[in-house]
């Protein structure tokens, strides 16, 4: 039998083809619209629905009409997600919100060139964030009356999570995106009383802000994943980290990321 030479294009080309067909397609051009969710089956979990590594049991929850989360009705473009967190005496329910289906808009790069940031946290919840979230959960003492400040959340999972069953001192949910933020301060206000005592905040931050000064050696962790994709931003990062963390006693930087490439 002949073996084929042709290799199967690279996550990132797929990726570039998909936004390529997203800017250029016609609405009702339905065999661009095929082969992109063929791509994106191919490099997302999110084309076959919001799949995971069932590490925190999930399922996607219907808003309803009448309680405290019926402020939000009538957003169709987004979904809620309902987390199961296990503790000690029974599980907890945690609401995420996120942007449903797999659509970008024009407005969405507009936004991203005007705050020099990347789109990624609005794309799905990635990878990293579940494991770092579960690494959390699995690790809750560790947070028990300490600061802490989650930095490129995208929509929070893992500061949610260390908020709701931690009982730590205070969670700061930072992104540098302002359509992230608003859905972590939609998730936050989903969830009255699920972090007790826990001050919680999300917060608009740029990594190379002025504004990292008003929060100087403040944390006890900054806990963060997959924010080492883009090189150009090591430099604020690193940066960002040393000014976060607090200068006297123990301070402590959890950062998950995946593996990439061959080497």
């Amino acid at each position: 039998m002949e073996e084929s030479n042709e290799q199967d294009p690279k996550p990132s080309t797929l990726r570039w083809k998909i936004l390529r067909q997203a800017l250029l397609s016609h609405p009702q051009q339905s065999d661009n619209k095929s082969q992109s969710q063929e791509i994106i089956n191919r490099i997302s979990r999110k084309g076959k629905g919001n799949q995971t590594f069932d590490l925190i049991p999930c399922h996607l929850h219907h808003l309803p009409t009448t309680n405290s989360l019926s402020e939000y009705e009538g957003l169709l473009s987004d979904v809620c997600y309902c987390y199961s967190l296990p503790t000690s005496n029974s599980a907890r329910n945690l609401f995420v919100f996120q942007r449903g289906g797999n659509r970008a808009s024009i407005s969405d790069f507009e936004i991203c060139n005007k705050h020099d940031i990347d789109n990624t946290g609005l794309v799905c919840p990635w990878p990293s964030e579940e494991v770092l979230s579960y690494y959390c959960l699995s690790h809750a003492d560790m947070f028990r009356s300490k600061t802490i400040i989650e930095l490129g959340a995208g929509y929070g999972l893992a500061g949610l999570v260390v908020a709701a069953v931690s009982e730590a001192s205070e969670v700061v949910i930072s992104d540098g995106n302002p359509q992230v933020v608003e859905y972590i301060q939609r998730s936050i206000g989903a969830n009255p009383g699920a972090f007790g005592n826990t001050i919680v905040k999300p917060k608009l931050l740029h990594w190379n802000d002025e504004e990292i000064m008003t929060l100087s050696n403040k944390f006890d962790f900054i806990i963060a994943s997959d924010c080492t994709f883009f090189k150009e931003f090591h430099k604020g990062l690193v940066q960002t980290v040393k000014s976060l963390l607090k200068d006297s006693g123990p301070s402590e930087a959890i950062f998950f990321s995946p593996k990439r490439g061959i080497h």
